[in-house]
């Protein structure tokens, strides 16, 4: 049984930080690539970050470009996400997930992802 397993959500001001973990089990975590969405109240989930299985490889959406980063420790099973300058409209819940098919490079497609965390709320305040 795949579990993730999100936490480092909360409340934050305008141009703050967070640091947002996902904990995986019960796969070989580092035979696959992961990534972060997000879904915002009233909207569809959309694509903030992806890294390759090994982690070589990242790709961010436009929003975030140049304010998160992605990155992973193969050691601990764990992906991470560091949000920066944090803005109003990066408010929504995120959730971390892994590719269904291993030794990808990390895409952007959600339905490309099989396993799914319950989300961490982040909310930032204006």
């Amino acid at each position: 049984q795949v579990q993730l397993v999100e936490s480092g959500g909360g409340l934050v001001q305008a141009g703050g930080s967070l640091r947002l973990s996902c904990a995986a089990s019960g796969r070989t975590f580092s035979s696959y690539a992961m990534a972060w969405f997000r879904q915002a109240l009233g909207k569809e989930r959309e694509f903030v970050a992806a890294i390759s299985w090994k982690g070589f490889r990242t790709s961010y959406a436009d929003s975030v470009k140049d304010r998160f980063t992605i990155s992973r420790d193969n050691t601990k099973n764990t992906v991470y996400l560091q949000m920066n300058s944090l803005k109003p409209e990066d408010t929504a819940v995120y959730y971390c997930a892994t590719e269904s098919v291993g030794y990808g490079l990390g895409s952007s497609r959600e339905y490309e992802y099989t396993y799914w965390g319950q989300g961490t709320q982040v909310t930032v305040s204006s």
